[in-house]
């Protein structure tokens, strides 16, 4: 072990040393279209939600279960089969709670039938009646769904205040994983019962959000200064940067009538950006590490188990550079080059990643999902 841990300095001595050398170039903004990291205020996907029904289970569904009977009992009343009510006759009270146990006997030793929460989303260009939309469903009760069939939910709006009705579903559920049994989907098992429409014009304004990777106040500046020259020269004021995000601005005369001309044209024009945020992403379950942009580390000597990590910087003598600059930290890939060369598992990898970010020594943001 100890001469694994003098080839993990090694290493990072001469990637450091290279970085030092190579890192002063000036960095190029990347060229892109704004489609490609921006997207017009009102046209955002909307999740529709519901309660549901699937039949057909071999045994794995919910036996005896008030609410997954009531659930079935109603269904069937609906479809004009209501199951006789049984037990003392009257009106109201304790003798109408009798009838209903009465009738929900005959269903507790069912056990193919199990409830389920359906979702499916609405794409941001909205949608009109008829449309069929794949569904997800996951269920409330129940062993598993395998060989179910979701006999029918009416899925209503992300607005709970809504009671409308947008959309009903039904069909054959299938498992996208085995080990995961309660949960599947319903290809074009969502049909559309109402239109949704998603507006982009508001008062004779339009608003750019940018993606969330590159929201930031100089890009937001630069995009708002690229459309004013093209569209806004004899009124600036007709379109501004309100935030790290959002650009707002009036869509021209000539447009009012078209503003679906405008928003196209927009939309193509090319922006220079920087590069975004340096991050790390870090998946625990998986053990995937995810390392973009430029993320360097400082001087840190990390001890783990049995590895040893010194990123300690050794310029070289001949070297004629503004240590200020910034140019001499080590990247955080070539450690994990490093550790993955001498093969590290990648638990440990994350563990020590996780100790340099608690030093203040990782400079890029960290993220754990």
């Amino acid at each position: 072990m100890r001469k694994h841990q003098r080839v993990i300095r090694t290493l990072l001595v001469l990637v450091t040393c290279w970085t030092t050398v190579t890192c002063t170039a000036p960095r190029v903004s990347a060229r892109t279209l704004l489609r490609n990291i921006c997207r017009v205020k009102g046209q955002e996907e909307n999740v529709l939600r519901g309660l549901g029904i699937v039949v057909g289970l071999n045994g794995t569904g919910e036996a005896n279960d008030a609410q997954t009977m009531r659930a079935l009992s109603r269904a069937m009343e609906v479809m004009g089969s209501p199951i006789p009510q049984t037990g003392l006759p009257g009106q109201g009270g304790v003798a109408e709670r009798f009838k209903i146990q009465g009738s929900l006997a005959e269903l507790k030793k069912v056990k193919n039938v199990a409830l389920v929460w359906v979702t499916a989303t609405v794409p941001a260009t909205g949608a009109r009646r008829g449309d069929k939309l794949d569904c997800s469903v996951s269920a409330i009760n129940g062993k598993s769904l395998e060989g179910g069939r979701l006999t029918f939910a009416a899925l209503k709006g992300p607005n709970v205040q809504d009671n409308g009705v947008y959309a009903l579903a039904e069909g054959a559920i299938h498992l996208e994983n085995p080990e995961y049994p309660l949960a599947g989907k319903i290809h074009n098992g969502c049909q559309m019962e109402a239109d949704v429409f998603t507006p982009f014009v508001e008062n004779g304004h339009i608003t750019l959000v940018l993606e969330k990777n590159h929201a930031n106040f100089q890009t937001s500046s630069d995009i708002a200064g690229i459309i004013r020259q093209t569209y806004f020269q004899q009124n600036p004021d007709n379109i501004k940067a309100l935030d790290a995000s959002n650009i707002m601005m009036k869509v021209p005369g000539i447009y009012e009538k078209d503003p679906v001309d405008f928003i196209s044209s927009l939309l193509d024009m090319q922006s220079y950006t920087p590069e975004p945020e340096a991050r790390v992403v870090i998946n625990e379950r998986t053990g995937s590490i995810v390392i973009s942009g430029d993320v360097q580390i400082g001087d840190v000597v990390v001890s783990h188990k049995n590895i040893v990590v010194d990123a300690t910087v050794q310029v070289p003598p001949f070297t004629q550079l503004d240590h200020r600059e910034g140019g001499d930290s080590a990247k955080l890939t070539a450690l994990v080059d490093a550790l993955n060369a001498l093969k590290i598992p990648n638990a440990d990898a994350i563990d020590i990643i996780k100790n340099i970010e608690r030093s203040g020594k990782l400079h890029g943001r960290l993220i754990i999902e």
